[in-house]
């Protein structure tokens, strides 16, 4: 783990189920305002400059709000070949608007090319076991995420993840946090240094750092 690592999580922005609450849709993808929420986080000059390595979750629409919200690092980094798909980060519950899409229809997708699925297996998109959607198997595969997390080398690291998985990684020895955030939403965390060596590794907020304001 990097000393004082520094972990920005950011929720993505809207998309098309926030706005009209259909959860048959699989993997629906942003909206045009949910572009323009992404965009206008690119004009957080210092952090675009500071961020060590990027990382989303697989998601259609964390994959466009990472590829909009956080252009300039990304670019200054080497490229979208550079940001780091973590299917553990997806959505928890098991509606169709949860559910990832298969690798190689990503690889297909000109919306995509470029991300590095290497990471997907075909049982990411399972919503069984490990990758499930009740309570333990989200709580666990959030706290894989904080441990994952906890051994990157990087000092800042961004993390674009989803409302409800979000409260889970970001939880505390109560339970998950709260209230979700809005759409777009960042906020900086670091390692709880009480806990950072558990296997809880709690991390603990320092600042939100952008929410959208955009119509």
């Amino acid at each position: 783990m990097a000393p004082n690592s520094r972990i920005i999580i950011a929720r993505h922005a809207e998309c098309e189920k926030n706005v009209h609450h259909d959860y048959t849709v699989l993997d629906p993808p942003l909206t045009e305002l949910g572009k323009k929420q992404s965009e206008a986080l690119t004009g957080v000059t210092q952090l675009q400059d500071e961020v060590d390595v990027v990382v989303t979750s697989p998601l259609k629409r964390t994959l466009q709000s990472c590829r909009l919200s956080w252009a300039p690092a990304i670019e200054r980094l080497g490229g979208l070949k550079k940001v780091i798909c973590l299917p553990q980060a997806q959505e928890c519950d098991d509606w169709q608007c949860d559910i990832g899409t298969d690798r190689e229809e990503l690889e297909a997708d000109p919306e995509y090319a470029g991300f590095n699925f290497s990471s997907l297996e075909p049982e990411w998109t399972s919503k069984r076991g490990f990758w499930g959607s009740d309570a333990a198997a989200t709580t666990n595969r959030a706290q894989w995420v904080r441990q994952w997390l906890r051994e990157r080398p990087e000092h800042t690291i961004v993390l674009v993840a989803h409302g409800d998985i979000i409260l889970k990684i970001t939880a505390g020895a109560e339970g998950p946090s709260g209230p979700v955030w809005g759409n777009a939403e960042a906020r900086v965390f670091e390692f709880d240094p009480a806990t950072v060596e558990s296997d809880e590794c709690f991390l603990r907020q320092r600042g939100v750092v952008f929410a959208a304001d955009v119509r």
